[in-house]
C-alpha cells in the first residue's frame, strides 16, 4: 500500500480523498493556490505546499509545479480527483515516466478514451450500441452536412476532446448546421486545444444513465449498479440519483454487462463510468466513457456500501477486488443535490464571501463540503459549495429526507441553487420519476423563484 499521496485538486474532492487516505493510514500533501492557503483540504492534510497564483492554469493544471511538489515531498502516489488534471493523458504520463502512481486509469487509456469519435468507433466495432452518427471525425460543414442527410435531423455536434458540456451544439435544420459546426469548433479550440468534431443523433428527451465501474490490473470488472442523471441544464447535472426510477432489474443487469464488455474492450483500469442515453422505448446507446472518478459518486457509495476512492486507491496499489459481480446488491436509495453559488433565475455564478454556512444532518443525510466560512468563492474555480446526500429505505423517504436538508441548509453571502432544488423535489413529473434531460428548461421556463 502507498505511505504517501498527493492530492491534485481542491475543494470537496481533495477533503473527500484526504479522510479516505486517512482511514487507510496513508499520509497526505495538499497542494494549492496562493488563495486557498487556508482552505481545509490544506488544513486536514498532513502536509501542504503552495504551487501558484489563483489562475488554476498556473497552479492545479501547471503540472511541472505539481511534480514538483510531488518530488519534494516524496510522495509515492498522485489522485487527482476530478477536473482539473484527472483526465490529462500527458499527466498520467509523466506520473508513469518518473515512478509516481497515477491513481486512475493508464495513460494509453485516457488518451484512447478521451477522444470521443475514436472511443464511438471502438465500441462500435466491439457491438456496443452507440447512437447513429459519424465515423470518427468531420472536417467541415459538408462533410457534417453528408452525416446529418444520413442520419437524419436534429443533430449534435460534439467535441472529440470534449466534457462537461463544452464544444456541444444541436442543429434542427441544414441552415443552422454550419453555425453548430463551427461554433463547437471554435469552443473545442479554444476549451481543449482541439478544434476536432463528430456528429451524432440528437434524441430529445432521453434519460441520462449511467454504470459505474470498477476494474482491477488483473481483468476483474464489476459494475455498482446506475446512476439517473437526467436533470442537467445545458449539460451539466444538477440532480443524480440511484437507482434510476425508470431502470428495472432486467434492463440494470443488461446495461451493467454492456458497461462492462465497454471497458473490457479497451483493458480498463481503476473507477470509470460508462455513459448511456435511454430512449423512450427503453433502447439505450453509449456516449462514452468517464475516466475519473465522478462528482455523484457519493449516491453509488450509499446504495452499495462501498468507498469508491478506497476502492480506486486499492486498486492502484495492485490489490484485486475481493468481490464479484453477484457480491453487488443495490439497497434503498440515494440522490445528490448540487449545491453551487449560482443565481436560480439565470444560473449565472455568484462569486462573493461566504459569511455563514450552516450544514443539514438527521438520520440519512450526507454533505461533503469545503467550505469554512469566512470563505471567499473565487471566479477562478467551479461553483460548488457543496454536495448534499440523502438516502432512504425507498426513494420516497430519500425524496422526503432531502426536502428536510434544504430546508435546513443555511448559506449566506452568495446566492445558490437551493431555491430551485425545492421546486424540482416538490414537482409532480419529478415525484412520479418522468424526468428527461429536457426537464428542467421546461422547469425553469414556467417558474420563478
Amino acid at each position: 500500500m502507498f505511505k504517501k499521496i498527493l492530492i491534485a485538486n481542491r475543494g470537496e474532492i481533495a477533503l473527500r480523498i484526504i479522510r479516505a487516505c486517512r482511514e487507510l493510514g496513508i499520509k497526505t500533501v495538499a497542494v494549492h493556490s496562493e488563495v486557498d492557503a487556508q482552505s481545509l483540504h490544506v488544513r486536514y492534510a498532513d502536509e501542504h505546499i503552495c504551487i501558484g497564483p489563483a489562475d488554476s492554469a498556473l497552479s492545479y493544471r501547471n503540472i511541472p509545479n505539481v511534480l514538483s511538489a510531488a518530488e519534494i515531498t516524496g510522495v509515492d502516489a498522485i489522485h487527482p480527483g476530478y477536473g482539473f488534471l484527472a483526465e490529462n493523458a500527458h499527466f498520467a504520463e509523466v506520473c508513469e515516466s518518473i515512478g509516481i502512481t497515477f491513481i486512475g486509469p493508464t495513460s494509453e487509456q485516457i488518451a484512447l478514451l478521451g477522444d470521443k469519435a475514436r472511443a464511438r468507433e471502438i465500441m462500435m466495432r466491439h457491438g456496443i450500441p452507440v447512437l447513429p452518427g459519424s465515423q470518427g471525425e468531420v472536417h467541415d460543414v459538408e462533410e457534417a452536412l453528408t452525416v446529418a442527410k444520413t442520419i437524419g435531423f436534429p443533430v449534435i455536434v460534439k467535441a472529440s476532446a470534449g466534457g462537461g458540456g463544452r464544444g456541444m451544439r444541436v442543429a434542427g435544420n441544414e441552415h443552422e448546421l454550419g453555425k453548430a459546426v463551427q461554433a463547437a469548433q471554435a469552443e473545442a479550440k479554444a476549451t481543449f486545444g482541439h478544434e476536432g468534431v463528430y456528429l451524432e443523433r440528437f434524441f430529445v428527451d432521453p434519460r441520462h444513465i449511467e454504470i459505474q465501474i470498477l476494474a482491477d490490473e488483473h481483468g476483474h470488472v464489476v459494475h455498482l449498479g446506475e446512476r439517473d442523471c437526467s436533470i442537467q441544464r445545458r449539460y451539466q447535472k444538477l440532480i443524480e440519483e440511484s437507482p434510476s426510477p425508470i431502470v428495472d432489474e432486467e434492463l440494470r443487469q443488461e446495461m451493467g454487462r454492456v458497461a462492462v464488455k465497454a471497458v473490457k474492450s479497451v483493458h480498463y483500469r481503476n473507477a470509470g463510468t460508462v455513459e448511456f442515453l435511454l430512449d423512450h422505448d427503453r433502447q439505450f446507446y453509449f456516449m462514452e466513457i468517464n475516466t475519473r472518478i465522478q462528482v455523484e459518486h457519493p449516491v453509488t457509495e450509499m446504495v452499495t456500501g462501498l468507498d469508491l476512492i478506497k476502492e480506486q486507491i486499492r486498486i492502484a496499489a495492485g490489490f484485486s477486488l475481493t468481490y464479484h459481480q453477484r457480491d453487488i446488491c443495490l439497497t434503498g436509495h440515494s440522490l445528490e443535490c448540487r449545491i453551487n453559488a449560482e443565481c436560480p433565475e439565470t444560473f449565472l455564478p455568484s462569486p462573493g464571501v461566504v459569511t455563514r454556512f450552516l450544514v443539514p444532518g438527521g438520520p440519512g443525510i450526507r454533505v461533503d463540503s469545503a467550505i469554512n466560512p469566512p470563505c471567499h468563492i473565487h471566479h477562478s474555480y467551479d461553483s460548488l459549495l457543496a454536495k448534499v446526500i440523502s438516502y432512504g429505505r425507498d426513494r420516497e423517504e430519500a425524496v422526503a429526507r432531502m426536502k428536510r436538508a434544504l430546508d435546513e441548509f443555511i448559506v449566506e453571502g452568495v446566492k445558490t441553487l437551493i431555491p430551485l432544488h425545492r421546486i424540482i423535489l416538490t414537482d409532480p413529473d419529478f415525484q412520479k420519476g418522468r424526468v428527461s434531460t429536457g426537464f428542467l428548461d421546461r422547469l425553469c421556463a414556467n417558474r420563478t423563484f
